[in-house]
Parts: structure tokens; sequence; C-alpha cells
């Protein structure tokens, strides 16, 4: 008995060995992303490739399935660098100078009760760059259908967001 015993550990080191090897061999995948891109619009346009899958899957963790209504983004772009001036039209100042705003759209697809809805989103987005890199600080968002802006960071847009810089920091991004 002690024998099997032996042999079995023999044959397990002697397999554990041989995998270390072979594993130490293996180069790291070379098309991870190492660090954020440390200007806006690089980084902007990194961002909206990825946002829609880093969106859905928020909208996916959240979805009840009795509601019947299932929403998903298809696209995002467009995005403009111009920023509004808001120093002036701030009574008390909410944003740091380092404050920098992107416009950008998506287009999102709804489907529920046999119909199918599209309609165009339009974000206005502010970024700051920290020590440990970007972080959002404010979304606000309108559809096409109204024109009533509603802060909108804490939507799956603004989590998808926050989750894709989240990556972004740590090297995490394929």
């Amino acid at each position: 008995m002690i024998q099997w015993f032996l042999l079995a550990i023999f044959i397990l080191a002697h397999f554990l060995a041989t995998d270390q090897v072979l594993l130490a061999n293996i180069p790291p995948p070379d098309n991870k992303q190492q660090n954020c891109p440390a200007d806006l619009e690089n980084l902007i346009d990194d961002l909206l490739k990825n946002l829609p899958s880093y969106a859905n899957r928020v909208i996916q963790r959240g979805r009840r399935l009795e509601r019947g209504v299932y929403n998903y983004i298809i696209v995002a772009g467009k995005p403009e660098f111009k920023p509004i001036e808001l120093n002036q039209l701030q009574y008390t100042p909410v944003f740091p100078e380092s404050t920098q705003q992107v416009f950008f759209t998506t287009l999102e697809r709804e489907h529920g009760s046999g119909t199918t809805l599209t309609t165009q989103h339009y974000h206005w987005l502010f970024l700051t760059q920290t020590t440990s890199g970007w972080r959002l600080v404010m979304l606000f968002s309108r559809s096409s259908s109204t024109i009533l802006l509603r802060e909108s960071s804490n939507s799956a847009i603004g989590e998808g967001i926050r989750l894709w810089l989240r990556d972004c920091r740590a090297g995490n991004l394929y």
C-alpha cells in the first residue's frame, strides 16, 4: 500500500514539475495593453471601442427576467472634445481645473412585448486625470426622444466607463 502511495506521489511530482517547466516557457500575451493612454483623445478612442461590451455586461448583471423589456448598447462613438466653458457658469466651482469634457453618442436598442425601439443617446462626460490614472467625475445623458438632461453617472454607461477605466489603470485590457 505504501509503495502505491509513494509511486502516486512520484508521478504527481513529475507531472507538476513538467507542467511548471511548460508553463514557464509560455510567453505572456502580447496584445495586453499595459497603460492607459495619457492623452484624452486616445483614451476616449479606446474607451468607446470597448464601452458597449462593458455597459452591456452591467445591464446583463442587473437584468430582471420578469421585466420583459431588454435593452443593450449597439455602438458608441462620435466623440467631440471641444469643451463648454464652465468657469463663468458655476457660482461655486464644482469641477476641478483638471477636469476634461467629452461629448459622445451611443446607439441603443430595446426589445419588449413584440416591439423593437432603437434610440440614439447623447452623453456629456467629465473625466479627470489623477496620479493613479483617469477617473470619471460625472456623466450627463439624454435620449433622442427627450430634451431633458439627466445625471447618469450611476447608469449602465457610467458604470461601464468606471469599470473600463479601472481595467485600463490595472493594465487588464485586451
